[in-house]
């Protein structure tokens, strides 16, 4: 308690120097982070003022004594005291509620939360401790809570600080770093949230003699009629990612946008797949972009070949459970993930780490679930990803991503350091495509970018030695 209120002091003063400020402090835990970080201001010389509830907490009361000790001032929190303190104040802190908090707010705090929105609405800056008062921290839904425009978080981020609209709620979010056992953060964490130095340190180096086929061949199996775009996109995301020989098999015409890739179109795609020998197959493959409806047929023969395999789209059916095998990535968005669950995507979208931890159960391998921001789920644990950029919300980015990951398990990575990598590179790539093009990203946009988000990660990679 003594750290996290010492580092909120701390960001606050960076963020808002010199601001008189008003804390609100709750009964519980999080009461008592403001009452420390009041303390710290009034050290550093800034204005302070804390409107608390009784505390129930025994930190909280203690800390209540050691603030009114050193001179602070603490008056009763009502939403009439907010409104009427939050007038002199230039930034109003929300130490309301903690992790420990389930909705729904109860009537007295909802009123005090609506006071506190009332403020902002007013231009009064908001800063949350540890996450927006009325939020369920494990969750990414949003009833009634505190509209942040800063959060400043402790220990780790927590799920509603990442994922729908309950991170909208957040506003800026900062992990503030607290002076503490390492091991006691590492204990308690769900995921991780690797950084573009270790990122692009996974990425492969090729040799000087390399050649097209050292550089990973690399199969996409799809297109239909209707959909014969999809594996075009992933072919060239396949390209832009380095792979040497990127074919495209399908049973559909598929148009030739980009004469560096090559078509084979098949009469019967099922059996040429069942005829490919040992000796012909690819590095890796790529499956289901705008297969159609023999998607599942086809994702089972090629799984029997044990390859390193995408699956996507027309390729994500329930009944393929217990087919995979340990080199399999397996791509769902958030509809797809509820179909293969039998569940709906509110579910999956309101705890997508649980999710994506049930369908690496269901299917093996590794499983990235696509989102803002995507999680992948591997043997060894979670990861969420970092960056993107809300303009890639559109048609064909999936395709484009499969295309990544199987650029990169060709030339060698791990199931997992590929969908690790591989989603962080395509974000990046969608981050740069925004300051180029704007708000409404094309998958091929993005696609252009790959080389240069390349270039960024192993750039972080180089600045600090090769990772993290």
């Amino acid at each position: 308690m003594e750290e996290a209120g010492r580092a909120a002091a701390d960001e606050l003063t960076h963020a808002f120097p010199g601001q008189v400020t008003l804390l609100l402090a709750g009964g519980g835990a999080n009461g008592g982070d403001a009452f420390v970080a009041a303390r710290h201001l009034l050290s550093l010389g800034v204005g302070a003022t804390v409107l608390a509830l009784p505390a129930r907490h025994p930190l909280t009361r203690r800390n209540r004594a050691r603030w009114r000790a050193v001179g602070g001032q603490t008056l009763a929190l009502t939403p009439a005291a907010v409104a009427r303190r939050s007038r002199d104040a230039g930034v109003l802190v929300d130490g309301l509620l903690g992790t420990g908090f389930q909705p729904p707010l109860r009537p007295a705090l909802a009123e005090v939360v609506a006071a506190v929105n009332a403020a902002r609405a007013r231009g009064l800056a908001v800063v949350s401790l540890d996450l927006p008062s009325g939020l369920d921290a494990a969750v990414a839904e949003a009833g009634p809570s505190v509209q942040a425009d800063l959060t400043v978080t402790f220990s780790g981020l927590k799920p509603a600080l990442l994922f729908g609209p309950a991170a909208e709620r957040a506003g800026r979010v900062v992990l503030a770093p607290l002076r503490l056992p390492p091991a006691w953060g590492t204990a308690e964490a769900v995921a991780q949230r690797p950084y573009d130095a270790d990122l692009g340190a996974c990425l492969p180096v090729r040799a000087a003699g390399a050649h097209k086929g050292t550089a990973g061949r690399v199969w996409v199996v799809g297109g239909h009629p209707g959909t014969a775009g999809a594996p075009v996109l992933a072919g060239w995301g396949a390209l832009r990612t380095g792979a040497g020989l990127v074919t495209l098999h399908s049973g559909a015409e598929v148009p030739l946008l980009h004469p560096e890739l090559m078509v084979r179109r098949h009469s019967d795609l099922g059996a040429f797949l069942d005829g490919v020998s040992a000796n012909g197959r690819p590095d890796a493959v790529a499956l289901g972009m705008g297969l159609g409806p023999d998607g599942a047929d086809h994702a089972r023969r090629v799984l029997r070949w044990g390859l390193p395999t995408v699956l996507d789209a027309d390729a994500l059916q329930p009944e393929l459970a217990g087919s995979g095998h340990d080199r399999c990535v397996w791509t769902p968005h958030p509809g797809e993930a509820a179909r293969l669950l039998g569940n709906t995507a509110a579910e999956v979208t309101r705890d997508p780490l649980s999710a994506a931890r049930a369908l690496q159960t269901q299917l093996g391998g590794v499983v990235v679930l696509k989102g803002g921001p995507s999680v992948v789920a591997a043997p060894g644990g979670l990861s969420v990803s970092r960056g993107g950029h809300p303009g890639m919300a559109s048609a064909g980015m999936g395709d484009t991503l499969s295309g990544i990951l199987a650029a990169l398990l060709g030339q060698g990575l791990s199931p997992e350091d590929a969908a690790r990598s591989g989603v962080r590179l395509h974000a990046r790539a969608g981050e740069r495509a925004a300051r180029a093009f704007g708000y409404g990203l094309s998958a091929s946009d993005v696609a252009a970018e790959l080389g240069g988000a390349w270039h960024d990660l192993q750039a972080a990679a180089g600045a600090t030695g090769g990772g993290t």
